[in-house]
Formats: C-alpha cells, sequence, structure tokens
C-alpha cells in the first residue's frame, strides 16, 4: 500500500466506481515526463483516497503504435457500458494529439479504438476531457497548444457516438488571455492546460482550465452563458486555485462531498495529487 504523498503523478484524475466503492487514480505517471520514450499509465485504487494499492499497468502501448513520448493527462469514463481512456501523445515529427482508448474494466488494459487521433492532424494538441449534452451527443473539449498559436486556445469538438471520430469541425471556446486572472508564461504566451466540464446545480456549465497565474499554475473557472459547450463563455474575475497547482477535476466522494483534485506544486519530480473539498455557492465554486 502506498499514501498519496508517495505516488509522484501529475494530471490527477479520479473515476469513483460506488458499485464497488473503490476510487480509481490516473494519471501522467512516467517518470521521465518531459522526453521519450514513454512507457504508459498506471492506475492506483484505493477506498478511503489515503491508502492506494498499485502501480497497475493501464495502458501499454500496442509495437506499432504512432507515439513515443509525453504520454500525458488521462482520463477515464463510464460510457455506454465500457470504460474508454482520453489521453495525450506525441512524437518526433508529429503534432501532439489526444487519443481514446478503451477498457472493459477500469484496470485496463485501455487499447486504441482507432489509429489515429481525434484531434486535426497538424494542430498542437492535448487534454482532452470528455462531455455528454443532455441530448446524449458527445463532445470533446480540448486545448490547442500556446506552442503553435501562443495565446493558448479552448477548443470544442462534436464526436461520433462511438468516440470513433470528429462529427464536425473545432469551435473555438476563448483563449487563455481573455481571462482576467492569467498570466503570460514567459513573457509573450498564454498556455491553456487541462480543461474539466461541471454542472452545477443550476444545469449550468462550468469549465475548470489551467493557466499561469500570479503565483504560478492557477485553476480558473469559465461559465457558458449558453447554457452549452460552445458558449459563449464568461470568466470569474478570481480563480479557483491559485497557488502553484493545477490540471484539476471535480468528483463526488461516496458521501457525497465534492471533491478537487490537483497536482502541486507544478515542478518534477516533486508533484503528488492533493484531495481538496468543494463547495457550490450561487451557482459557482469555492475550496471550503
Amino acid at each position: 500500500m502506498l499514501t498519496t504523498s508517495e505516488i509522484r503523478i501529475r494530471d490527477p484524475f479520479i473515476l469513483s466506481d460506488a458499485s464497488n466503492h473503490t476510487y480509481f487514480l490516473y494519471g501522467t505517471t512516467d517518470e521521465n515526463v518531459w522526453e521519450g520514450p514513454a512507457t504508459g499509465f498506471d492506475v492506483y485504487h484505493s477506498s478511503d483516497l489515503e491508502q492506494w494499492e498499485g502501480p497497475f499497468p493501464a495502458f501499454r502501448p500496442e509495437a506499432d503504435f504512432w507515439a513515443d513520448r509525453h504520454y500525458w493527462a488521462p482520463e477515464v469514463y463510464l460510457y455506454e457500458g465500457s470504460f474508454y481512456m482520453f489521453a495525450s501523445f506525441k512524437a518526433e515529427g508529429k503534432c501532439r494529439a489526444t487519443q481514446i482508448l478503451k477498457a472493459d474494466n477500469p484496470l485496463g488494459p485501455f487499447v486504441t479504438i482507432t489509429e489515429a487521433p481525434v484531434t486535426p492532424i497538424d494542430w498542437e494538441c492535448l487534454d482532452g476531457t470528455l462531455h455528454v449534452d443532455q441530448d446524449g451527443t458527445p463532445w470533446m473539449i480540448f486545448c490547442h497548444e500556446w506552442l503553435q498559436v501562443q495565446d493558448g486556445k479552448m477548443c470544442a469538438i462534436r464526436l461520433t457516438k462511438d468516440l470513433r471520430s470528429p462529427d464536425g469541425e473545432p469551435v473555438i471556446l476563448f483563449q487563455a488571455s481573455e481571462a482576467p486572472w492569467t498570466k503570460t508564461w514567459d513573457g509573450t504566451t498564454y498556455v491553456t492546460d487541462g480543461p474539466f466540464i461541471y454542472k452545477n446545480q443550476q444545469e449550468e456549465l462550468l469549465l475548470l482550465w489551467s493557466s499561469g497565474g500570479e503565483k504560478g499554475y492557477t485553476i480558473g473557472i469559465a461559465r457558458s452563458a449558453s447554457g452549452n459547450v460552445v458558449g459563449p463563455w464568461t470568466h470569474e474575475e478570481l480563480p479557483l486555485y491559485a497557488e502553484d497547482g493545477g490540471h484539476g477535476m471535480l468528483f463526488h466522494k461516496f458521501d457525497g462531498e465534492l471533491m478537487l483534485t490537483i497536482h502541486t506544486p507544478n515542478n518534477s519530480p516533486n508533484e503528488r495529487a492533493i484531495f481538496l473539498p468543494v463547495t457550490e455557492r450561487e451557482g459557482s465554486l469555492k475550496l471550503k
């Protein structure tokens, strides 16, 4: 068994399985996170968010898999009876991209469902996250990277029901510089990172996302004025978390408490997952 503080992980993501009273922890788990070659993704499981069993190999690439580095930010969703992983991958001479994988079990093994990613082939992209509309239409929200566009863009693309391919062209939701709390990463560029959709009690869509702030890696909240994924999106004045931690997502504990998980600090090899209770007030989210 490992404690949370013993697990080095970036971009933590929790899948809660109420049927087995089990939390599954996914994230960027390669030791050499910034270079190649990559190994894959590991998963841990726990009944209390404190003591974890693992690591277990959730994904290891097939011999002919196109990417060999930057295996980042896996997110896992139960959708149409199977478990789907959205994750970022990179290879020399190819754009970083989000690919979708599938398994029958939260522990994997996850395998690719298509040969190619679902993000545009000539876009540098990362951090795909799933959102399913009220009518059952699946969307993927993802980032068009600052590495290519300088002012990072948050985008959405409709997917086919089987999640195997895009069903239309990407829609730009906003650019990082539009939020009042963002700061440039290096004096000239703005980062978009780690989107995650949350529906509040008024059935409005809130989008958690990360960028640079006054104290480093920061999480802010955007709100869809129309109530659907294409927006338009407005930005809350103050960030949700501003203490050099980010790439957040929300989940409910088995007692119903809403939780935010992030990694902090944002420097390797010291990054760790933390779990913070969150409350919903006046349609927005606040740390308790």
